[in-house]
């Protein structure tokens, strides 16, 4: 974060003037896992016709800027909102997915889901080859913290994968954890209100 936006940053919330933004977090649509192709696994027929209606559902919300996952499935899910605002999408590696245990290989749905499970309550905990929720935070966060600090007052779209945007949210407030994670959709839309650091609100605004 340069030093003059974080200085005017902080300048403002010590005078006591509320700062919000919003954060909307786009989890991408639909797409085939195919082992070894984590980066580069685009969306299925259904993902792009989802992601089409992302755009719509957004377009009119005002939307200054767009971030994302360097992954392409959740740059695919943004980039018709990016079409139709006319907008580039700033791409984070930091953002990319969370794999519990590694994605060069098929892990059993019932091993993958309970690992995922124990992540949320230990964060040091992970399959072999995978990243703990820890390691994922620690990558994540600042640049959340970031965008918050150079786009304060404004509305932010970023695209996202399920289980990094659980772990942000989850640092920002502890009752988001694997509920929460299991019951969330591909495409899903949440709409994060914070005040400077502090998040305020979520609001779901998919509607499968």
């Amino acid at each position: 974060m340069e030093e003059g936006k974080v200085g005017r940053f902080f300048a403002i919330l010590e005078r006591g003037i509320p700062l919000k933004t919003w954060i909307y977090f786009v989890r991408h649509a639909a797409s085939p896992f195919y082992p070894g192709n984590e980066r580069n696994r685009g969306l299925s027929e259904q993902g792009r016709r989802d992601a089409v209606r992302v755009a719509e559902m957004l377009r009119h919300e005002g939307i200054d800027v767009l971030a994302s996952s360097s992954y392409a499935r959740a740059v695919e899910t943004v980039k018709p909102l990016a079409d139709l605002l006319g907008k580039d999408i700033l791409l984070f590696d930091e953002l990319a997915e969370r794999a519990i245990g590694s994605t060069d290989i098929r892990i059993d749905e019932d091993e993958l889901q309970k690992a995922i499970e124990t992540s949320f309550t230990d964060p040091d905990f992970c399959l072999p080859e995978g990243e703990t929720t820890r390691q994922a935070r620690e990558r994540a966060i600042p640049v959340i913290k970031q965008l918050l600090a150079d786009h304060a007052g404004r509305k932010i779209a970023i695209g996202t994968h399920g289980n990094i945007m659980t772990i942000i949210l989850q640092t920002f407030d502890e009752k988001y954890g694997y509920g929460f994670f299991v019951q969330t959709s591909k495409p899903d839309i949440y709409k994060a209100e914070f005040e400077g650091f502090e998040l305020q609100n979520v609001t779901r605004l998919w509607q499968p």
